[in-house]
């Protein structure tokens, strides 16, 4: 069995061939289980969140004779680790051979997350972003953040990045981070002028409080939600949502999990037939994505098990020989 680190992760994966392994994985589709969402309560500070994520190629549909894999991640979320220096995110990824059972790799799961999350993202812009789009901004300055930045350069000849973030010096960091990578970006002080100029405006954080005003946002304009994970974590307000085409990963797991959609639906604001399509339907053309280049478009990602099954495979593939 491999074990593959973060460094090895970042090795074995580009960002155009992510998004590219992942178009297929959800063109083709996988049996992925709704994930355990477990909530650990602590004496003092925040929960953790535990989350368990399976997934197994289809193996009715492709034959039992076929080579296959099944995949669990395992990962916590503890908001109180960031004040000591410690990501909120942790996890493993194990891979194992789909019809024995043995394990495969264990792959450092927060690496692959990142990967795996990001280029989810750039798959739906490259349906939903407008072809010219060339000015990002990412709401949030953590882990995430810099692959946002490079996932998105990677589908739309992105040309000015603009982080920020509550505290001005982390988005200083990433921004001077990306830099020394050739990417054009600046921290950015002033939220509320950088989302009325983004063509594409990226969330990763853990709000409850909505950050982006949809009444700020020009005709055209593509707003990625990747930060909001539980039905009380929102991180644009209803005014984003009245105003633009809604698209999510997975209807299942948005719809249950997702502040973002969570509370719209409940309030009425939106309806589950105003969710247009999730990235089965666009990646198998039975969906189109943005209809006009003055469209808003929204997409709600929440996470789903086929992508680390599929940036699993694809990083046990590069590695094993």
């Amino acid at each position: 069995m491999l074990t593959i680190s973060a460094a090895d992760v970042d090795r074995a994966l580009t960002f155009p061939g992510l998004v590219e392994t992942l178009r297929a994985a959800f063109r083709e589709g996988a049996v992925q289980p709704l994930r355990h969402h477990h909530t650990v309560e602590r004496a003092a500070g925040s929960e953790t969140t535990l989350l368990l994520m399976p997934a197994w190629t289809d193996f009715k549909r492709v034959g039992v004779e076929a080579e296959g894999h099944i995949g669990v991640k395992i990962v916590t979320v503890s908001p109180d680790n960031n004040t000591i220096g410690k990501p909120a995110v942790m996890g493993q990824y194990l891979l194992l051979d789909g019809r024995t059972g043995e394990p495969k790799a264990i792959i450092d799961g927060q690496r692959l997350t990142q990967w795996r999350t990001t280029c989810a993202s750039a798959l739906a812009a490259s349906y939903l972003a407008r072809e010219d789009a060339s000015r990002l901004l990412v709401v949030g300055a953590g882990a995430l953040s810099p692959f946002l930045a490079k996932a998105h350069s990677a589908v739309r000849p992105i040309g000015t990045i603009r982080i920020w973030n509550r505290t001005p010096a982390n988005a200083e960091k990433v921004a001077a981070d990306l830099r020394t990578e050739g990417l054009a970006a600046e921290a950015a002080t002033d939220l509320d002028a950088e989302l009325a100029e983004a063509d594409i405006v990226s969330c990763a954080t853990i709000s409850q409080t909505p950050l982006v005003k949809g009444a700020l946002l020009k005709p055209g304009a593509h707003v990625d939600l990747v930060g909001g994970f539980t039905p009380q974590m929102r991180e644009a307000d209803d005014d984003t949502i009245r105003r633009a085409s809604v698209f999510v990963d997975t209807r299942t797991g948005a719809t249950k999990e997702a502040g973002d959609i969570v509370q719209p639906l409940a309030s009425g604001v939106l309806a589950e037939s105003d969710i247009l399509a999730d990235l089965h339907e666009l990646a198998r053309g039975e969906k189109k994505g943005r209809s006009s280049a003055d469209e808003i478009t929204l997409f709600k990602s929440v996470g789903a098990a086929l992508e680390d099954l599929a940036a699993g495979v694809a990083v046990y593939e590069a590695l094993r020989t």
